[in-house]
């Protein structure tokens, strides 16, 4: 069974997350840890319940969800995997960091891509891929039948849904993957998105004002 573990970071209060399941093995996804306070709190879980480390993953890699993307590989080797449409926007992260006038640790660059469907595992676990772009051109999200949860990163929030003016954004596109590709998903499926607390497939498709269910 996968537990998760929810950290706000930075100052875009972003949600970095920690997978885990029984055998101690766990997956760190969009780490967001910008000072060293948030550094700790993130090695200290891990150390205080004796995970191991074996995937780091980025939903995308907006500013917010990478600025801890070099402090992971530098404690644990592992290298970020995302997709291959979100490299641009991995560079991308360069200029716009000191727009926002944050310090920026350059991210290392996979060795290799995570395609738009398929598993990935850690532990006992696995993951299906779902790719959900509008928010940004390669979004994935992160999902566990067996466990009923999704790791949404900025797709879908409780009563809102993720920005689509930056650069790569495309309003249409969002709606239409997260009713093709999200909304049918079991309604008690828990989304822990990328920022904000968690909501439900149910709730969402019944009551988000930006993107209702098929019973709109």
């Amino acid at each position: 069974m996968i537990q998760v573990k929810r950290f706000e970071n930075n100052p875009f209060a972003e949600n970095t997350y920690i997978l885990f399941d029984e055998s101690q093995a766990c997956a760190i996804v969009d780490p967001g840890m910008y000072t060293p306070a948030e550094e700790l709190a993130v090695l200290r879980f891990i150390e205080e319940n004796e995970l191991t480390p074996t995937l780091l993953l980025n939903t995308h890699c907006h500013v917010d969800h990478v600025l801890g993307n070099k402090f992971i590989y530098e404690q644990f080797g592992l290298q970020p995997q995302f997709h291959a449409r979100e490299a641009a926007v991995l560079s991308d992260v360069q200029v716009r960091a000191p727009m926002y006038g944050l310090r920026y640790e350059q991210s290392p660059i996979p060795q290799t891509f995570l395609p738009e469907s398929g598993q990935i595992g850690f532990g006992e676990s696995m993951l299906q891929l779902i790719f959900v772009p509008g928010h940004s051109p390669g979004h994935l999200c992160f999902y566990s039948e067996k466990d009923a949860l999704l790791i949404g990163g900025d797709v879908l929030f409780r009563g809102s849904i993720g920005r689509t003016d930056l650069p790569g954004g495309n309003h249409e596109v969002l709606l239409k993957h997260i009713r093709e590709d999200l909304y049918t998903l079991p309604a008690e499926t828990i989304v822990y998105p990328g920022h904000g607390g968690q909501t439900s497939i149910g709730l969402e498709k019944g009551s988000n004002p930006f993107v209702r269910g098929d019973n709109e």
